[in-house]
């Protein structure tokens, strides 16, 4: 009597075919992630390769990295569309970890999560700087009113700004004089500058938070950046 042939495990089943452009056997396919699986560059660079290579620069990296810089890394022309579907894939691989792959105003930077912060403190126990109510207040209003002068805040506020005040802000790089006013005196204009939305983790003006949340969030990257 013939013997029953066993039906096949799915690890006996043969590989699936190289797709369009990937190059290569089977070896080199099978550990290449779904989400990849479509040849970016028409088979002239290794797609895994150049997220690993973008994956070393940002963490290496103590500053957000534009897409015209990301672009210099690729051995062949990329176009933005291109390189952003890698970036976003490779934040879709960090999700699940204690830091996260971020897009802000300047550019993709590596940050740590909110919620491993308390951690990070243990090694660096500085208590972060406190801003003022005044300085915060100033530094709403010209982020919900700019460009404004120093009359035009002291308007809102209804008492005069000090310098110091003005002065702390473009020290920490927040605000910036962006021209002047074409009247008397020519006073200057002050403006919110894209450091102030990495520090918010923020890509635009229209994503700034309200009022009430604005001065915890500066406390706390404050304490990221002590």
């Amino acid at each position: 009597m013939s013997e029953q042939a066993e039906p096949l495990k799915q690890s006996d089943l043969p590989a699936p075919a190289p797709l369009m452009g990937e190059g290569g056997g089977e070896g080199d396919n099978a550990h290449i992630s779904p989400e990849i699986r479509i040849d970016l560059f028409d088979g002239k660079m290794d797609t895994r390769q150049f997220k690993r290579v973008l994956e070393t620069a940002l963490l290496t990296s103590s500053e957000p990295l534009p897409v015209s810089e990301l672009k210099k890394l690729g051995d062949v022309s990329l176009d933005t569309k291109q390189l952003e579907i890698l970036l976003e894939e490779l934040a879709q691989d960090w999700q699940d970890r204690g830091v996260e792959l971020c897009r802000v105003a300047t550019g993709w930077r590596f940050r740590a999560k909110p919620e491993m912060q308390q951690y990070l403190d243990r090694l660096n126990p500085q208590k972060p700087p406190r801003y003022s109510r005044a300085v915060l207040e100033t530094l709403a209003i010209i982020a919900y009113h700019q460009p404004v002068t120093r009359g035009d805040i002291e308007e809102i506020r209804g008492v005069a700004v000090s310098s110091q005040i003005l002065k702390t802000l473009e020290t920490r790089g927040w605000v910036e004089v962006v021209g002047t006013r074409d009247a008397p005196g020519k006073p200057e204009l002050f403006a919110t500058t894209k450091q102030l939305l990495d520090d918010l983790n923020l890509r635009a003006l229209q994503e700034l938070p309200s009022l009430q949340e604005i001065g915890a969030l500066l406390e706390q990257d404050a304490s990221v950046g002590a």
